[in-house]
């Protein structure tokens, strides 16, 4: 999408929709009183009617009938006052680029308010997340649709202070490019997206920028590495693992030293292995990539922007299926770091992919540590589909996570990680189990199992099952179920507040 952000006011400027915000009750902003006095009091009988509201996510459209050089215009509503957030202008933004789509219009234009309860910038970003993120399409793979959802071609910012904001809505621009192609990468479908894939698309990533270095490790060099976790989840998969590993190097770093290390459980479909899953919704397991996929993204976007943070990206990618080879309840397998862990459940396989990149990571000199992974169903029922479970060791640390995800629209949420959660993976036969009998705090323990690999640093663990893949869509800018996207946008905010 081609962001302008012109100094022309907003009665002069030309586009197929015209819109701004209004809340609930309405009150047109002074930029609209002027548009309406040009198209006669067309919107302050709209009002009068009732039909222009500003419950959030209603749009009123009045054509102008050629007294505005904008076709039509748009009041967009955010809902009442005390309860406006960038959320809810991203929720009306999405749904005026909807409504472009559907008159066939290609160019939007967005009157920043004047004085707003939001900063300029932030507005300004949340407006271009809405219209970027809301008519994502899901249906790449349908050979007839009568009603696709096309983008918008061109975003025009205008009113207050859109020259100093015209940067950041760029930038914003960006990363919702590549939160949607982390999108289409997890909703593709397993056959198409396997580990050799998913590490083409990381060489395709890594080719785009001279900033970015690539290593794929296949399955000899993962049992060689002694990656006995990584190595036991692929081996039922006639399709061979890989460990992805993407380099960042920025030309002129901020912090000497400081290497943000993300890594991003990739498993391309998972059946639960022998311990398998029930065949209803496992066509949803393709998504268990989804924390692989949005560091990947997230690592380019990072290159095109040019943050100054050097980063390390590790995503263990693999299947975990069922078969003559694959790993069993009861087996022993050996961690990178020399840790041993008793198999009591196949399906509990991310958390052991995980053991060996997180160590990798750290051991390849990441000093401070964030994964994603699509870890616990558990998650699912607790938090739903709007907050990840956000887990980890240094408070400041957790911190950091927790003001980048609500910044940039990825909500997470602290959860507890007490070190008496440990009783809950002790084995009999080994250094630790990788799942519990007892049906109680799967997540923390899950969390807790992982802590035994970081190494020493500070580390973090978001939980993304439910806000990675939506079973159906959210009332808000994810109109559509499926992918999200969920930690791109979380990952580059991060990374740009430790410059």
């Amino acid at each position: 999408m081609e962001i302008d952000a012109v100094a022309t006011p907003p009665a002069g400027v030309e586009a197929d929709l015209l819109a701004f915000s209004v809340r609930d009750p309405v009150e047109l902003p002074p930029a609209a009183q002027e548009l309406d006095r040009l198209v006669d009091g067309g919107l302050q009988h709209l009002i009068e009617d009732g039909e222009l509201k500003g419950e959030r996510g209603a749009v009123t459209v009045l054509h102008s009938l050629g007294r505005l050089p904008a076709h039509r215009i748009a009041a967009a509503g955010v809902g009442e006052a005390k309860h406006y957030d960038s959320d809810s202008l991203r929720t009306a933004a999405a749904t005026v680029a909807t409504r472009a789509s559907d008159v066939g219009g290609r160019t939007v234009a967005w009157i920043l308010e004047e004085n707003g309860s939001l900063p300029a910038a932030e507005e300004a970003r949340a407006v271009v997340e809405g219209i970027a993120l809301g008519p994502y399409d899901s249906g790449r793979w349908k050979t007839r649709d009568d009603h696709p959802r096309r983008p918008v071609e061109r975003l025009i910012l205008c009113g207050a202070q859109v020259e100093a904001v015209a940067g950041e809505a760029r930038r914003a621009n960006a990363v919702a490019v590549w939160t949607n192609r982390c999108r289409d990468v997890v909703n593709a479908p397993p056959n198409e997206c396997t580990p050799a894939r998913l590490a083409d698309w990381a060489a395709e990533i890594a080719d785009r920028f001279d900033t970015l270095e690539l290593e794929s490790l296949g399955p000899d060099e993962i049992r060689a590495a002694g990656m006995g976790a990584l190595a036991a989840v692929s081996q039922g998969s006639d399709n061979p693992p890989r460990l992805i590993v993407l380099r960042y190097r920025p030309r002129e770093p901020a912090r000497e030293g400081f290497v943000l290390g993300l890594v991003g459980k990739a498993i391309t479909f998972d059946a639960g292995g022998l311990s398998l899953k029930p065949a209803d919704r496992m066509e949803e397991m393709k998504a268990d990539m989804g924390g692989g996929a949005a560091v990947l993204a997230a690592a380019g976007a990072l290159a095109e922007l040019e943050v100054p943070v050097e980063v390390l990206a590790v995503v263990p990618a693999c299947e975990n299926m069922p078969g003559g080879h694959a790993y069993r309840p009861g087996d022993i397998v050996t961690a990178l770091n020399g840790k041993t862990i008793e198999v009591t459940n196949t399906d509990a396989e991310g958390r052991l992919i995980l053991a060996d990149a997180l160590w990798h990571a750290r051991g390849s000199g990441a000093t401070h540590l964030l994964d994603l992974a699509t870890l616990t169903g558990a998650m699912v029922v607790a938090m739903g589909d709007y907050y990840a479970g956000l887990f980890g060791n240094d408070p400041d640390w957790i911190e950091a996570v927790r003001a980048a995800g609500e910044a940039s629209g990825d909500h997470v949420w602290p959860w507890p990680l007490h070190d008496t959660y440990r009783r809950y993976i002790r084995s009999s036969f080994a250094d630790m189990k990788n799942s519990s009998e007892h049906r109680q705090g799967s997540p923390i323990l899950a969390a807790r199992f992982l802590e035994e690999f970081i190494g020493d640093g500070a580390w973090a663990h978001l939980d993304i099952a439910g806000t990675a893949y939506l079973e159906r869509g959210r009332d808000d800018y994810y109109v559509c179920g499926g992918a999200t996207g969920f930690g791109v946008r979380l990952i580059v905010e991060l990374a740009r507040r430790l410059t």
